[in-house]
This record gives structure tokens, sequence and C-alpha cells, in this order.
């Protein structure tokens, strides 16, 4: 059986209420041995933290989405949710120009301000990678990613929709590039032409779940941790990969970035 990791999912979402460890078992049975269920507010990650807590084969981050920028943002509730034990990434942080609300100048000033914290929280010892968002933005968040002082190579580009040159820029900066179901769409072209130059040690896959079932399930609602594996599939046969290997890669990948409480389990935990 393959291993690999659905490294961003949403779990917290009302989709999956009462079904959380449905999800998981599912997952495990194709080979999903672990998930990161991903915040989108202060509050959330308190929720994704205790999630965690209940499901040994499951991690949380603790970030503000820009989406969320004009939700309550609680800085301290943030950093506790950081202390978990089972918190291993900031995020999901960044910028959004698909949408017209929150309004740029929002997300700019919630951005700037959890990078701030991340750096202090970092200094005093609980440095994380961090998982961005970055959508139709990489112009305006590259650059700020690279002023900020966090190492480049800590930052995952997660759920990646850009071209070939937006994700030269991600890779400019040293960081790892994400990818969902979304590579999996006939039209979705320059995506994939964007996967093929990403290099072999830089690539992880997710679901984004509830969102983006891919192909091969399009229209299953919701999409689940378990159908990472069509997007590992296919990315495999857009970069003209030997399957397992490249499924061996992308563990590796994902246990270098968020640490070796996400390494292949026994079975016996699964």
């Amino acid at each position: 059986m393959i291993a690999v990791i659905d490294t961003h999912c949403h779990l917290t979402f009302p989709e999956f209420n009462g079904r959380v460890a449905e999800v998981l078992a599912s997952a495990a049975r194709v080979g999903v041995h672990s998930a990161i269920t991903i915040s989108t507010t202060t509050a959330d990650a308190i929720r994704a933290t205790e999630l965690a807590a209940l499901h040994p084969r499951l991690f949380a981050s603790a970030g503000v989405h820009p989406l969320y920028a004009d939700k309550p943002c609680d800085w301290s509730q943030l950093q506790r949710a950081g202390e978990h034990h089972k918190c291993v990434a900031w995020g999901e942080l960044g910028l959004d120009n698909h949408y017209a609300t929150p309004s740029h100048p929002q997300q700019r000033v919630v951005l700037d301000e959890q990078l701030d914290h991340i750096r202090q929280w970092t200094a005093r010892g609980l440095a994380k990678p961090i998982v961005i968002h970055c959508r139709k933005a990489f112009a305006d968040l590259v650059p700020i990613l690279a002023a900020s002082g966090l190492p480049g190579d800590r930052f995952v580009f997660h759920c990646f929709t850009g071209d070939s040159t937006d994700v030269r820029m991600a890779l400019d900066l040293g960081a790892y590039v994400s990818f969902t179901g979304v590579v999996t769409f006939p039209g979705a072209h320059d995506v994939r032409a964007a996967a093929k130059l990403v290099p072999i040690d830089r690539i992880m896959v997710e679901t984004d779940s509830p969102f983006l079932s891919p192909q091969p399930v399009r229209g299953a609602k919701p999409n689940e941790p378990k159908h990472v594996v069509h997007v590992a599939a296919e990315l495999a046969i857009v970069r003209g990969e030997e399957p397992r290997r490249f499924n061996d890669q992308l563990d590796a990948n994902a246990v270098r970035f968020f640490g070796d409480a996400l390494r292949v389990p026994r079975m016996a935990e699964l």
C-alpha cells in the first residue's frame, strides 16, 4: 500500500461534523496515513488543535486566512494553538486578490500583524513551517515574504493555481509548492505546466477538503483526505515519475517540512 499525507484539509468545517473519525479511517484504508487540518481564524485554530488531540494521525495549524481578515482576531488564541503539541505549522496566511472582500488593506493589516507575531514566537523557540494562501497575488505577496526575515524554505504555497511565472517566484523564494485536485482538471493546463517545474524534493499534495474534489471523483461532496491519492497519481503522470517512488518522495517531503511527527506510523496506529 502507498503511504501519503494530506497536508491540507479543513476538518473543522461543518461538512465533517461528527464524521472525522470515519473520514480518517476511510483515508487510512487507501494509504493516507496522516492529515493536517488547517485553521482559518484564531478561534478555529483552537478548534483545530482540540480536534487533532482526539485523533492520533491528525495534526493542526494555527493561522488566519486572508479571506477571514474581517473576522475577530485574538493573537493570544493563535499563540496558545501554536503551543499545542499537535500543531505542526502556522497558517494558512497570505493574500487573495480573487475576491473583493475582505479588502486588500484589511488583508494586509492581518498579514503584517501575523508575520510579526510569528517572528516573535519563532525567536522565543516556537518555530514552525508556514502555510501560504496566495491567489492571484504572487507579485504582491512574494516580496512581503522575502522581506519578512523568515526562512524561504519554511514556506509552502498551498493549493497552487498559478502559472509557470508564479511557480518560479515561489521557487526562487526557496519555498515548497503543494497541489490539489485542480491539477487533475481538464482545463488546468497552466497548473500542470507549473507542476513540472517544481523540484522533486519541494513538492507536496493536499485535498483542501471539503473543496476541489479531483477529477476521478469530481462529483464527490465534500471532498475528503482519501482523495489525495488521485492528486498524487495525476502529478506522477504529469511529471513522468514512477508512481510508488514518487509517493515515497511526497511522503518524505511532507515529513521533512512539517516534522517527524508525521512520519509513517506502524500499521497498528492507523
